[in-house]
């Protein structure tokens, strides 16, 4: 007796997802990421860090100009944002390895702690973007006096 697949809509996308799967799988992973935008998107690496007086975020940009960066915000997040532009190829050459990734990212981080939108700075040295995001007075530390009756 052979099988056959039920001629319906939802078990036509079942078997579309399991072949998809499959081929997955049995593709390196280096192949089936060149065709995948999701994939290929990129991401810059973010630490946040907090001390006494701020927040701190650092993200890793390497190869961008500071003109090319976008820094916002808004309620309580803060979104950095940008495009790496693709490198132009050498002239009568082929691509033998390419695993840098190129174009739009954007990042966001939802703050711990309210800020003084007014007085955020950021710098930017060596592929690094510092923000120093300063806490406002009640989200400081504050040293309570304890009193003896």
């Amino acid at each position: 007796m052979k099988f056959q697949r039920p001629n319906s809509p939802a078990a036509n996308q079942i078997t579309n997802l399991r072949d998809e799967i499959n081929r997955l799988f049995e593709a390196p992973f280096a192949e089936w990421t060149r065709g995948s935008d999701v994939l290929n998107a990129w991401s810059p690496a973010l630490d946040l860090y907090e001390d006494k007086d701020n927040l701190i975020v650092r993200a890793e940009l390497p190869g961008l100009k500071k003109e090319e960066i976008d820094i916002s915000f808004h309620d309580g997040t803060l979104v950095v944002s940008g495009e790496r532009k693709h490198e132009k190829k050498y002239e009568g050459s082929e691509t033998a390895r390419e695993e840098r990734f190129y174009g739009k990212f954007q990042r966001s981080v939802e703050l711990p702690k309210a800020v003084n939108p007014n007085a955020v700075k950021a710098s930017y040295k060596d592929g690094v973007l510092t923000v120093t995001l300063p806490k406002t007075d009640d989200a400081k530390p504050r040293q309570i006096t304890v009193n003896a009756n």
